[in-house]
């Protein structure tokens, strides 16, 4: 299986990414251009987190619209997988291959932390290989992380398991003390109706090297990659 990591102006997480895929996991991993007009081969396309275009308009806003996420779009619609990571889940949203949106923090502050998280289900690719008891310590950094969709959406995706993480405690409580930006429901992610597009607002790959002392983030990477392996 060979990955795409795409590169837009702003990303500054897609060289960690690369590094995960490629030097600890030993994947093979296409570098992409956000003018590319092709996927070049990658079955599984990441688009990582950092601020694109500078965050103008709307978070993911003018991304959404890079050449690159033509073939993006039509390599989800095709069943192809999809992950976006932060700002890589903010154009998702954006390009409507995630449902719901992401706003600004409730407390109107950039935060960059380490938070916890549980798998909601064991009902996607992301979360498949992860224990609903187990905890996972991973960092955030954003300004606008907050989820939210409208009240009949938010059903809809909570009915169908779309929620792939929700913020935890250190217990694996889901309390709203737990709940860094104020997203609803202590939402930390979600995926698409067909379980190929998964989003979410923490960084599993800045916590995937034992050499930072954290390697919480693999048991999300490596969930998504057994299972397609299988």
């Amino acid at each position: 299986m060979k990955f795409g990591v795409i590169t837009f102006p702003g990303s500054n997480c897609d060289q960690d990414m690369i590094y995960v895929l490629e030097t600890i996991m030993g994947f093979e991993v296409e570098r992409l251009w956000h003018k590319d007009s092709s996927l070049k081969g990658a079955d599984f396309i990441v688009l990582p987190g950092g601020f694109s275009y500078g965050d103008y308009l709307r978070s993911g806003a003018i991304a959404s619209f890079s050449p690159i996420m033509k073939e993006v779009i039509a390599h989800a619609e095709n069943g192809g997988y999809v992950l976006g990571i932060c700002n890589g889940f903010q154009i998702l949203c954006e390009s409507k291959l995630l449902p719901g949106t992401l706003l600004h923090n409730d407390h109107q502050k950039f935060t960059c932390k380490n938070v916890y998280l549980k798998a909601d289900n064991n009902a996607s690719l992301i979360n498949q290989g992860v224990g609903l008891d187990e905890v996972l310590k991973i960092p955030i950094a954003h300004a606008e992380g907050r989820f939210f969709a409208p009240d009949d959406l938010l059903s809809k995706i909570e009915h169908n398991n779309q929620v792939i993480y929700r913020y935890c405690d250190a217990e694996g409580n889901v309390t709203d003390e737990a709940n860094p930006n104020g997203t609803l429901n202590n939402i930390a992610g979600v995926c698409n109706v067909g379980r190929n597009v998964f989003g979410m607002m923490p960084h599993p790959e800045r916590a995937a090297d034992l050499e930072l002392g954290n390697i919480d983030g693999l048991r999300i990477l490596e969930s998504l990659v057994r299972e397609v392996l299988v």
